[in-house]
């Protein structure tokens, strides 16, 4: 019998191996690669794009194609036979289809492929919710070849045009009239017509109209478990999104909204949830609060995007990443309750369209009291392209302090310091 003071028995059993489905685009690979390391979890990096050092290591990095989720399943299984994987996580919405395809093929923990496809298309998602009694705002699917003066008689207002996918607010367009609708059909229209978008499919062709909901916007993070949600934080977003586009800037949380409302926000996420038969793993959910209650305005079955998920933290100093590697590998959860500091980010707006020469103020932003961190991801000679049309930021702020007023307050005076040299395109 072993001792209380005996060290435990070694396992020759090797650690589970998590397959991470990471777009080369995507700004989370150092977090998710560090969270690993915590968890002396192997890690295997899939991405779209074959990498110069996949030869060298061929149990840490894989070639996936992203674009066809049975293909991509397919190649996870033979990588598998050799490297047997234990979890499979997604970080964006598209490649939370791929991720539920190989967990259906290797007999993994996730969603159904169904419930991942519904989650990513808007329109297949308001349908599904729509149809369980979840409130969301009213809606019509048009082509976006149709007469844009026919869709704008018929239109609801103020309303919202957005297209079937993409994210970050991005093509997302508030319209109060006909006029602005045939404005707003115009510019959604070139956005789809680019060239990154050619042939894309059917979702490319159409856009949304839905009614616009007045009231504060929160965002909420999650995570399902045997589809039981767990609240990670609630998130106010204080800067009014009102239109006539939808740039998000500042996080914080915890909220500010009564008790009552929070866990209305909460159970309406859940029956959300439900409503697409999403099962397991990280959620993110954009939802308005109005004298009516709770609507839900999107749901991803995927974590916070771009760097955002540094401004959360869980019990003792873990990270959302870790907590999600930990889910999916079936290895147990710590506190899944925030620390007790409020924390927030702003999500720097873009300053102009043109390319960036250079951003000055970035050290006085850093020493503003309560600021973390300032972390410029856009580059010197790097084209800025402000919503609707674009969809990157140029970069984010973290502060964290005793409540969220002073957060706010503190991200705030860092954007102030900072300024941003761009080069219009007519310069």
């Amino acid at each position: 019998m072993r001792t209380p003071t005996s060290p435990p028995p070694r396992s020759n059993l090797p650690a589970p191996r998590v397959l991470l489905l990471l777009p080369t685009s995507t700004y989370r690979t150092t977090a998710f690669v560090e969270a690993a390391r915590r968890l002396g979890a192997p890690l295997t990096v899939a991405s779209e794009r074959p990498s110069t050092f996949e030869a060298a290591q061929p149990e840490s990095l894989l070639t996936l194609d992203f674009a066809d989720p049975e293909r991509a399943a397919r190649q996870a299984k033979q990588f598998a036979s050799q490297y047997p994987i234990a979890g499979v996580v997604a970080v964006d919405d598209d490649t939370a289809i791929v991720a539920a395809t190989i967990a259906k093929t290797l007999g993994l923990k996730g969603n159904a492929v169904g419930a991942a496809i519904a989650a990513r298309d808007k329109h297949v998602q308001r349908v599904q919710m729509r149809d369980a009694g979840v409130r969301i705002p009213r809606f019509q699917v048009r082509g976006i070849d149709e007469n844009p003066e026919a869709a704008a008689a018929e239109a609801p207002y103020p309303c919202v045009l957005k297209p079937l996918r993409l994210s970050a607010s991005r093509g997302v367009i508030r319209a109060n009239d006909p006029t602005e609708f045939v404005a707003a059909h115009t510019r959604l229209k070139r956005i789809l017509e680019a060239p990154e978008f050619a042939g894309c499919g059917d979702w490319a062709a159409k856009f949304l109209v839905e009614d616009f909901v007045p009231g504060p916007e929160v965002a909420l993070e999650g995570l399902l478990v045997q589809g039981q949600l767990h609240v990670l934080a609630l998130f106010d977003k204080p800067d009014p999104l009102d239109g006539p586009f939808f740039e998000e800037t500042i996080y914080v949380t915890p909220s500010r909204l009564p008790d009552a409302a929070q866990a209305s926000i909460a159970a309406c996420v859940q029956e959300a949830t439900r409503a697409l038969g999403l099962l397991e793993g990280p959620v993110h959910a954009e939802l308005r609060w109005s004298k009516d209650g709770a609507w839900l305005i999107e749901l991803a079955a995927r974590p916070i995007g771009g760097r955002c998920s540094a401004a959360l933290r869980f019990g003792a100093d873990v990270t959302l990443e870790e907590l999600i590697l930990r889910h999916a590998l079936g290895m147990p959860l710590p506190s899944l309750e925030r620390e007790h500091q409020a924390a927030g980010v702003m999500m720097i707006p873009v300053p102009g369209a043109g390319v960036l020469r250079d951003v000055v103020g970035i050290e006085e932003a850093k020493r503003v009291p309560l600021i973390e961190s300032v972390e410029i991801t856009a580059h010197r000679g790097q084209e800025l392209v402000p919503l609707p049309a674009g969809g990157r930021y140029p970069g984010f702020i973290f502060a964290r302090g005793e409540n969220p007023e002073a957060v706010e307050g503190a991200l705030r005076a860092a954007h102030r310091c900072l300024r941003f040299d761009v080069e219009s395109p007519a310069a």
